[in-house]
């Protein structure tokens, strides 16, 4: 039989154990911010019904999943590319009966059929916080104030990623007196979304669709360039687009919000930031790596009327995804990763355990699985030499912090212990073994 090698499929990562170390790292982040706000963590199928995709989003989204029909089945499904329609799916199941507000979170691992990119590759965890039930900025604030608290976390600053602010009802009150009909607003944001990605001609022939001429596509690219300070406010965003303050009231209300949260200094008015996806209602919001290098590291907003869509009660919502490969190359470029690459996050080991002589080995095992029901992270040599200079490497490299030394001093009933931090020895007898590392 010819002898094959086999890679991970491309846009997918493997995670040896200090890859997976860094990892957790970034989903420790994530989720102590969400307990701490008082969020409870969720989880759906990693597989759902493809009409749950499309029904939000149109048939054109087929081609950006991994859609399957199993064999001699009638159903088609896709592997979940998001979380929101699953959350929305599971708060439509529950009705009325949930406790309002909902406050969910969830960490799952997600699929995209799409062209593996820097910062965009075909499997990635994303994290996931979400708050239904309440219609206010200061739900909004809440949960862009969870995103703030794991980037601070995390070591970044206002001064490495920048919370981008906009609101759609603003964006189609502009598009509207720029000539935009109701029904082609949201192909207008659609362009708007994908602007930085498409060639001018391109933008131009889209524009063209959905009625905007040329002075108006130049003024709405204009308007989405503007970048103003989070204190300007509604005066400064009606300003900017050329339309009355009427109906931004929300805008000042955000504003306060997240100030009264102590996050202002990491937030700006982004016009630009419309978020595609058609489900979004008002606010929305992007984070960036101040430099505008990098892809956005997280994007929510406020989608008030998907719960109602897939059966569910006409229920508000407001929340946001991140994604952890963005995220890590901004935490590595800022260097907020370890340089070791993951090895000093693994976890350290209580004791190391050492036999000097073959005759102890059932010792050594007897006595790490003491160590063990006490409670400890107990690891063993698996060679048996006297050379116990060399084994007390091993123990160095897995950064045990002390180590158990089964030798000669077994016959009198002791063992040697070595604090490998502090490089003292002494002996213990093995009666006094778990009190004595349990001290």
């Amino acid at each position: 039989m010819t002898q094959r090698t086999f890679q991970a499929p491309k846009g997918t990562r493997d995670f040896y154990p200090a890859d997976l170390a860094l990892r957790r790292h970034v989903e420790a982040a994530w989720r102590s911010a969400s307990v701490d706000f008082g969020f409870d963590e969720v989880e759906g199928p990693t597989f759902e019904h493809l009409e749950l995709y499309t029904v939000k989003s149109g048939p054109g989204i087929v081609s950006e999943l991994f859609s399957f029909r199993r064999a001699g089945g009638d159903d088609d499904y896709a592997l979940r590319p998001e979380f929101t329609p699953t959350l929305a799916r599971m708060v439509a199941a529950r009705g009325g009966s949930l406790p309002v507000p909902i406050k969910w979170f969830a960490i799952p691992n997600f699929f995209r059929a799409e062209r593996p990119q820097r910062g965009r590759l075909r499997e990635f965890m994303q994290w996931n916080v979400d708050l239904l039930g309440l219609d206010t900025p200061d739900a909004d604030a809440e949960v862009i104030a969870v995103a703030a608290l794991a980037l601070e976390r995390l070591g970044l600053r206002p001064s490495d990623v920048r919370i981008k602010l906009s609101h759609r009802g603003a964006m189609a009150a502009a598009l509207g007196a720029m000539g935009v009909r109701p029904e082609q607003v949201s192909g207008a944001f659609e362009l708007l979304d994908r602007r930085d990605r498409l060639e001018p001609a391109a933008i131009k022939a889209r524009a063209a669709e959905i009625g905007l001429a040329d002075a108006a596509l130049e003024s709405l690219m204009s308007a989405a360039a503007t970048r103003i300070p989070l204190d300007g406010g509604s005066a400064a965003i009606a300003k900017a687009l050329g339309i009355g303050v009427s109906g931004l009231e929300a805008v000042d209300a955000l504003r306060a919000a997240l100030a009264t949260r102590g996050i202002a200094e990491w937030c700006e008015w982004d016009l630009g930031i419309v978020r595609g996806l058609a489900y979004y209602t008002g606010s929305v919001f992007e984070i960036h790596e101040a430099s505008g290098a990098e892809r956005a590291i997280a994007g929510g907003g406020r989608y008030d009327g998907l719960v109602e869509l897939v059966g569910g009660p006409k229920t508000s919502a407001f929340g946001f995804g991140m994604g952890d490969v963005v995220l890590s190359l901004v935490l590595k470029d800022r260097g907020l990763l370890p340089a070791d690459g993951g090895e000093s996050l693994l976890p350290r080991p209580d004791v190391f355990m050492i036999s000097a002589d073959p005759s102890a080995d059932p010792v050594m095992h007897r006595l790490a699985a003491e160590l063990r029901r006490a409670g400890l992270h107990v690891r063993h040599s698996y060679k048996t030499t006297r050379n116990v200079g060399k084994l007390l490497g091993d123990a160095g490299k897995c950064r045990a912090r002390r180590a158990v030394i089964l030798d000669a001093g077994l016959a009198s009933g002791q063992v040697s212990v070595k604090d490998l931090d502090a490089g003292s020895q002494s002996a213990v007898a093995m009666t006094d073994l778990v009190a004595t590392l349990t001290r």
